[in-house]
């Protein structure tokens, strides 16, 4: 009899050296445990169709279907034949599989009426989706090729087939037939959730949810094990969050209350216009905030020219007011300097401590970004280290050794998703005391991912409406289907700027030179061409469809004063036409551009496309999106791209963009570089089962604050949300 498996087991003394080398160096599946908690990505059911038409060329795939037809032909180019087997899903969609050399075998083996799972890469020749020598294991009966298996083959006895995330050297039937081998011996380990709550919501055990979820007995029993191990998955973020929380609550910090008759009366005297009831309401809080004697920790979202600035400003005045300094952090040198001159402009003779003409209680506001002369920078940190500064702004060059705080008592983050953990972090241990915190986001954030992701701040959204923001009309322009519709979009484009307006026209790329943070790879993995560049597209269009007009370029790689130089002339008119990346995804305010076109539109992420059409409409006048794709219609990328342009709802949006991402981007998966740890938790579609198990943990925190009376599920927290996560989310 076999020695017990456990989660620890290496896996090769249960599946051999060979079958272990290889999940572990293509699947990173190591132990028992690696295998055991490699769920099934999805589960087929014979006679069940696949959907094989909505399979996106260069997507690796395994796809049950039935074989129709089979067809031999001589290859033109050498010797031998080719076999083609055409298989359909049972919807109208079919699929050829290409096998080369001379394999009688397998056309016998395929025959007509099997079924089968095939696994392969998806092309595309003459029109038609094809596997080429794709792997597949056939069902039922047994045939005479090596591929096939027989009617004893327990993987897939069942009715409901598991198709588990796989590589093309480990297909899924692989995968299968290893879990059953683990399976049969493994002894999962202590059940690590509370018994009174796996009582009080119905929760099956831990053993019983790993068995089934493999070798579901029933669709009733998998919905039951993919739900207890979803609460496994969700509790134990939300244990860590409130944890974190609880003890956050206990930090010290400096209050900064509002003072009566300070610079914060003075701004909003001043203003040249109301506050919406919005931006009150959210100041009320931030205040009060501020005014506690442990660290504020709050995020603000809100659409794209809802107020936030002016709402931050106002945070960094009562501060200011208190004795302390603020900082603010952008992501960009064009963001920071453009938030320096808003708010100088704002803050009038407020901003203006020491000028002529300033107000008596003025403070000064700095900018510090890396492209200060020497002169200028040794200046401006004298102005922060000695507390004349009440404001800063800059990007990273903030963190640097050497810009040293009076009194930090506010970190303002704008565009957070933008930074690093750690960069926010750095910025927060220049205070002596746990400074105040507010993150700023105009991406707008889905209630379940405020509420697992930034679960251990409070929320405050602005949601009204800007003022005086003008509707922005979007369309997909199919530039392979109808080359006509791009010529249209240029002509559309000139119209604009003959009108007395300026335009957008946005590229993933800026072109040849070492890559940034902000553009892809040249090629992707599926041999699409290149995506396109800033420095190749501007020329063209100035020889071309857009000449005669004055045309600036903008990216990433340009030095700061040149960029900072480009924006002014765009803002003061000077130049019709910014080619440009998403450099301009934040904060760039031009009210006299009305048209963006987006070169390549699908290179880019749903959150991404609606923070970049945010730029235009800001004025008096309508503002219009054209959004250019090669991509096909039925693709995932065009139905993505017509999803932004059915839409101006930015949270419609972010639901669409988390259905479409990686649920482990969540825990800092992308920023740790570890496999992501939620496997089975959607955050779009599990949101009254985060809000349950959040309640449980707040609960059981407020109880047992670190957990000493449940040592099983303290360890089960530790593995799931391992010491990396826990400090995302922390300092997130």
């Amino acid at each position: 009899m076999s020695e017990p498996a456990t989660v620890d087991t290496p896996l090769k003394k249960l599946v051999g050296d060979k079958t272990a080398k290889a999940l572990a160096s293509h699947l990173d599946l190591h132990t028992a445990g690696d295998l055991v908690y490699h769920f099934p990505r999805r589960y087929d059911e014979r006679g069940e169709h696949t959907d094989i038409r909505s399979l996106d060329v260069g997507e690796q795939v395994t796809v049950l279907a039935q074989v129709q037809r089979t067809a031999v032909r001589p290859m033109r180019q050498r010797r031998g034949n080719l076999l083609e087997v055409t298989v359909g899903d049972g919807s109208g969609g079919v699929l050829t599989l290409t096998f080369f050399g001379n394999q009688a075998w397998r056309e016998r083996e395929l025959r007509p009426g099997r079924w089968g799972l095939f696994a392969g890469k998806v092309t595309e020749f003459r029109g038609k989706r094809q596997l080429n020598g794709p792997e597949y294991v056939l069902l039922g009966e047994g045939g005479d090729g090596e591929a096939a298996v027989s009617d004893d083959i327990e993987e897939f006895a069942g009715a409901l087939i598991p198709v588990y995330p796989a590589a093309a050297a480990v297909p899924t039937w692989v995968i299968a037939r290893c879990v059953r081998v683990v399976l049969d011996t493994f002894t999962p380990p202590d059940d690590p959730l509370p018994s009174a709550v796996r009582a009080s919501r119905k929760l099956v055990g831990l053993g019983a949810a790993l068995t089934e979820i493999h070798r579901p007995s029933s669709k009733e029993a998998l919905h039951q094990a993919r739900r207890r191990l979803k609460w496994d998955e969700a509790f134990a973020v939300q244990v860590t969050l409130v944890q974190r929380k609880h003890r956050a609550a206990d930090w010290p910090a400096r209050p900064r209350p509002a003072r009566p008759g300070g610079l914060l009366e003075a701004f909003d005297a001043r203003l040249p216009y109301e506050l919406t009831a919005g931006q009150r309401d959210v100041g009320v809080e931030i205040a009060a905030d501020l005014a506690a004697p442990h660290p504020m920790h709050r995020l603000l979202q809100g659409e794209v020219g809802s107020g936030k600035t002016v709402v931050a400003l106002r945070a960094m005045l009562q501060v200011v007011d208190a004795g302390g300094q603020a900082a603010l952090l952008a992501p960009t040198e064009v963001l920071a300097a453009q938030h320096h001159r808003g708010m100088l402009d704002l803050l009038g003779p407020l901003g203006r401590a020491g000028e002529l003409g300033s107000a008596e209680h003025a403070t000064r506001v700095e900018l510090i970004t890396g492209s200060l002369g020497a002169a200028a920078r040794r200046r401006a940190l004298g102005e922060v280290a000695s507390g004349a500064a009440g404001i800063v702004l800059g990007t990273h060059a903030l963190l640097y050794e050497g810009v040293d705080f009076a009194d930090l008592g506010l970190v303002v983050v704008d565009e957070q998703h933008r930074f690093g953990v750690e960069q926010r972090d750095a910025l927060r241990a220049k205070a002596d005391q746990p400074p105040h915190v507010l993150v700023m986001t105009a991406t707008p954030i889905p209630r379940t991912v405020a509420m697992t992701v930034y679960g251990d701040l409070e929320v405050s959204t602005l949601s009204q409406l800007p003022r005086g923001r003008s509707p922005i009309a979007s369309h997909v322009v199919p530039a392979a289907e109808k080359p006509a519709y791009l010529d249209r979009a240029w002509r559309r484009l000139r119209e604009e700027v003959t009108a007395g307006h300026q335009a957008y026209v946005v590229c993933p790329r800026i072109g040849d030179g070492p890559t940034s943070d902000e553009e892809p790879p040249p090629e992707d993995d599926n041999g699409r061409r290149p995506p396109l560049a800033v420095t190749e597209v501007a020329p063209l269009l100035a020889e071309g469809p857009l000449h005669g007009l004055r045309i600036g370029v903008l990216h990433g790689r340009l030095p700061a004063d040149e960029k900072d130089a480009v924006m002014r002339a765009f803002a003061a008119g000077h130049l019709d036409v910014l080619v440009a990346t998403t450099v301009i995804e934040v904060g760039v305010d031009v009210p006299n551009a009305t048209v963006m076109i987006v070169l390549d539109a699908d290179r880019f992420g749903v959150s991404q496309l609606h923070q970049l059409r945010g730029r235009v409409g800001r004025g008096a006048a309508a503002g219009l999106c054209l959004l250019v794709s090669e991509a096909a219609e039925g693709s995932s990328a065009r139905e993505r791209l017509d999803a932004v342009a059915s839409t101006s709802d930015g949270f419609k949006l972010a639901e669409l963009d988390l259905e479409q991402r990686r649920e482990g981007d969540v825990l800092g998966a992308t920023q740790s570089g570890h496999r992501s740890h939620l496997r089975l938790l959607s955050l779009r579609r599990d949101a009254d089962l985060i809000r349950d198990a959040r309640a449980e943990a707040i609960t059981l925190i407020e109880d047992d604050p670190e957990l000493a009376r449940s040592p099983a599920l303290a360890a089960s927290v530790a593995a799931l949300v391992d010491e990396d996560r826990a400090e995302y989310l922390e300092k997130g």
